[in-house]
């Protein structure tokens, strides 16, 4: 009996915990987008955009939302750093790729980067998240232009979505956060990593 109680009970309040990777080129936003999820998700203040540095390496973000855990890993996005992004790739659940949409001259450079990370074949079947960032800008681009101009009707048996946000002042963080677990919840990725880590059931922390 004491059993079937303590199997409920670790059921019901623990928590699943999915590792998310934020990428896009150098100036995109993504720490900017970090700092704003702490401060939406958490009761810690994230830093003001005016002291966001690029990052150099990798940052580390983590919040709850309902019952899952989520750790976000923020990687630097200039050239010469983009070379460490996989070694990250297999323990992913997921991927945001955030781009800058006041910046079309940028296009270009974002998109290639993109496309060599979904050629990867170990971030295979990772639910993609990308961010029409900096929408709080007036020339920023809308999110349906960027997917025009992306073009990923080519992803086989991949979920993905775009969704405009600006990290700055908070616009579609929600909307795009409840979409990214839900994603992950149903994702067949999650359940490849579940198994090859030998849970039997929800991954708690």
């Amino acid at each position: 009996m004491f059993s079937l109680f303590y199997g409920l009970w670790k059921y019901m309040f623990s928590k699943t915990e999915f590792h998310v990777l934020i990428l896009g080129i150098d100036k995109a936003g993504k720490t900017t987008l970090l700092e704003k999820l702490k401060s939406v998700y958490s009761n810690l203040e994230g830093l003001p955009p005016d002291r966001i540095v690029p990052t150099v390496g990798l940052n580390i973000g983590r919040i709850e939302v309902s019952n899952t855990k989520l750790v976000f890993w923020d990687l630097g996005g200039q050239p010469g750093l983009r070379s460490i992004w996989e070694k990250y790739y297999e323990e992913a659940h997921a991927l945001i790729y955030v781009i800058d949409a006041a910046s079309p001259s940028r296009f270009e450079d974002s998109k290639s980067a993109l496309e060599k990370v979904l050629r990867h074949e170990d971030l295979q079947g990772a639910p993609l998240l990308i961010l029409a960032n900096k929408q709080d800008l007036s020339d920023a681009v809308s999110a349906e232009e960027i997917a025009r101009y992306l073009d990923l009707k080519k992803l086989d048996e991949r979920v993905y979505m775009f969704e405009a946000v600006s990290a700055y002042d908070g616009m579609g963080i929600k909307e795009s956060v409840e979409w990214l677990v839900d994603s992950m919840e149903r994702s067949k990725r999650t359940d490849m990593l579940r198994a090859r880590a030998g849970a039997t059931g929800p991954a708690s922390a």
